[in-house]
């Protein structure tokens, strides 16, 4: 390796197979010191192996790996620790039940001479580390209090504690709002500035564009193009991607009617949000757009049941309901994607076949018709692409993309009049954010109704009829989606030139 080109990692010719599933075919990439190596590609494209490969959790068939002059066939965990590389995964990695500086520490405790833990010395260590990184943290405070922003900034500041020169970050903003992604960004830059390198991995391409000095393109296992940032463009990298033209955003027929579908009135849910009033429309997408924590994910789980209200009303085609738990929300005919599908949307060790069919058995019937359930199963995963080995392929092992759209074939079953989407798109790739697009189009094509939550502002301003914008737990205004911008929405969200509607 050329040290005087500031390499300190390379790969060469890493491939890896899955039984017959080619998942990296001779993949070449290498980072330099003190840039953003942007990875992106579509799910199954072959980013989660090739990080694994990086961490020491999977063991590549061929290729090799290079690292601050030292050329490996493959790396063990303690290897890849070792040449100081620490992975930052997608789903947070600490341990909430204990402290910001016990979390920083885990494992390799500050101790007394007799073998107590000193943790005054691992506090005072843990302040200088936070103070360094301009990190605003209280040693002492528990990890289970703090924002995601928050946790993804501590486990930022332990990767460094354990003397970590590439830090390896997968989807680190799949979770934050607006103004915490500028945080993070900012605080990424700061970390190139101490020489430290990133690759960094993420399906919002407009941060890819802000934050990255060189972008590499995966497509089936390969790698089909390595950019210059400041060379190439989102379309010239959305081609690599998926082989075709994409547009950021889209254009869609307005469908929506007159007719109110579904009226809420006064909501309130004490500590969350408070009077929160909107009606929604046959073949209407309302949006509902803030930033984290403004509690526009509280009133979905209040109006799916998951929470239960404390004052307000809600009608349901001109009658009013009790929401108090989700089953009376799906018997209404509400139906809900969540942002979470991890632990609120699918059961990891149970098939394909069960997660799609479980919501409709439970409402129609206590007799399955096993026949009838595989053959509506077969055609919405074919219809929505779900890439899987067969039906009873356990869900847990599909890729987020695809266990993503399998949740929203299950919901698609239950032939529901109001759909929830809370973040429908969060970590899936451009493929299927199609999918779910064109999904979402044909309900309200249909005639049914639907609520969107997103933290994506193309997103928002391309897929919904109108934006119900909340701030502080209030809906401060209600916005045409063709008549505004990303610019103005995010004055909207940060209330600046706007006054409260």
């Amino acid at each position: 390796m050329e040290r005087d080109s500031g390499q300190i990692l390379a790969i060469q010719g890493l491939s890896k197979k899955f039984g017959d599933t080619v998942a990296l075919d001779k993949v070449d990439f290498n980072l330099r010191a003190g840039e953003v190596h942007c990875l992106v590609g579509e799910n199954g494209a072959g980013k989660s192996t090739l990080i694994k490969v990086l961490a020491g959790a999977e063991r590549p068939d061929s290729g090799s790996i290079t690292a601050f002059g030292l050329t490996h066939s493959r790396l063990s965990p303690q290897q890849s620790l070792e040449a100081g590389i620490a992975t930052i995964y997608q789903d947070v990695e600490l341990i909430t039940s204990l402290t910001v500086a016990d979390n920083i520490f885990l494992g390799r405790e500050i101790r007394k001479p007799w073998g107590l833990i000193d943790a005054n010395a691992q506090n005072r260590k843990t302040s200088e580390l936070l103070r360094s990184m301009n990190v605003e943290l209280n040693p002492l405070t528990l990890v289970e209090s703090l924002s995601p922003a928050q946790q993804q900034s501590l486990q930022i500041v332990k990767a460094l504690y354990l003397n970590a020169s590439i830090l390896i970050m997968d989807e680190p903003t799949a979770s934050l709002g607006v103004e915490e992604v500028k945080a993070l960004l900012k605080l990424i830059k700061s970390l190139t500035a101490q020489n430290k390198a990133i690759i960094y991995i993420s399906h919002f391409l407009s941060e890819i564009f802000e934050i990255g000095d060189r972008v590499t393109v995966l497509r089936d296992g390969k790698v089909s193009g390595t950019f210059n940032i400041s060379e190439t463009s989102i379309d010239e990298v959305t081609k690599a991607m998926i082989g075709r033209d994409r547009s950021l955003f889209r254009v869609r027929d307005r469908v929506s009617t007159p007719e109110v579908i579904l009226q809420v009135r006064n909501l309130t849910l004490r500590d969350e949000f408070s009077d929160i009033s909107f009606d929604l429309h046959r073949g209407e997408i309302l949006g509902f757009g803030g930033v984290v924590g403004c509690g526009r994910s509280a009133v979905m789980n209040v109006l799916f049941g998951a929470q239960k209200r404390t004052s307000g009303q809600i009608y349901l085609h001109g009658r009013e309901i009790d929401v108090s738990n989700p089953a009376e929300a799906i018997a209404q005919g509400i139906a809900m994607i969540p942002e979470d599908r991890k632990t609120l949307g699918l059961f990891d060790m149970r098939s394909l076949l069960e997660n799609v069919a479980i919501v409709r058995n439970e409402k129609n019937r206590p007799v399955l018709n096993h026949a009838a359930e595989t053959s509506d199963t077969n055609t919405l995963v074919a219809s929505l692409h779900i890439v899987s080995a067969g039906l009873q392929q356990r869900i847990g092992s599909l890729s987020g993309g695809n266990q993503q759209k399998a949740v929203l074939a299950r919901w698609l079953l239950s032939k529901a009049s109001v759909y929830i989407f809370d973040e429908p798109t969060k970590g899936v790739d451009i493929g299927a954010k199609e999918e779910i697009y064109n999904r979402m189009i044909e309900l309200v094509k249909e005639g049914k109704s639907t609520l969107m939550v997103s933290s994506d502002m193309p997103e928002l301003i391309s897929m919904s009829d109108r934006i119900a914008v909340m701030r502080n737990g209030r809906l401060v205004a209600l916005v045409d989606a063709r008549e505004t911008s990303e610019h103005d929405l995010l004055n909207h969200f940060l209330g600046i030139g706007h006054h409260t509607a």
